[in-house]
């Protein structure tokens, strides 16, 4: 990952500038970690977030770094990752799920759970379980498409081509520091 710029939105989920946040912190010495270690507490607490959302029936979008996290009205909520188009369900109904998520010092795996397509404006999910393909009415994809179009833009494609490491079909192993 790169390094995050001063007017960027601050890794440790704050919601405040990170020239505001955490920059004078690690100029001062006391914030040692890496970009890479914020992004990890960051993703983890995002999903808290978009969980604690979804709960709430709250509709919510949030972009962060190659992820794109949603939650609906419905109290559904889904992780999203646009490289490669997999997705993980992390709310259904109003229940949260356990979050397929094993951090080490080095990497974030996640085990995604299925592909999504956006085609005709419907949010279409394939599972990698059962190749079983639904539709889900009712989420906001317009959202969803304009944020893939906005992390496209930030990111080279080189870079999005080195934003993780593939072990299998069904994980992304994102590197750290």
């Amino acid at each position: 990952m790169g390094k995050i710029g001063r007017n960027e939105q601050c890794l440790c989920g704050s919601g405040k500038k990170f020239k505001h946040c955490c920059l004078p912190k690690q100029q001062a010495g006391l914030v040692p970690r890496s970009t890479e270690q914020a992004f990890k507490i960051s993703l983890v607490h995002e999903i808290e977030l978009i969980q604690k959302a979804a709960v709430e029936g709250k509709q919510k979008i949030k972009e962060l770094g190659v992820f794109i996290l949603f939650s609906t009205e419905e109290g559904d909520a889904w992780l999203l990752e646009i490289t490669d188009s997999d997705g993980v369900q992390l709310v259904r109904g109003g229940l949260v799920l356990d979050v397929p998520i094993d951090e080490s010092r080095e990497t974030i795996e996640i085990n995604w759970s299925h592909t999504f397509s956006l085609p005709n404006r419907a949010f279409e999910i394939t599972s990698y379980a059962d190749r079983s393909v639904q539709i889900l009415a009712d989420y906001p994809t317009r959202e969803i498409h304009a944020s893939m179009k906005r992390i496209k833009k930030k990111f080279s494609a080189e870079q999005l081509g080195m934003v993780h490491v593939k072990q299998d079909k069904q994980s992304t192993v994102v590197p750290s520091a």
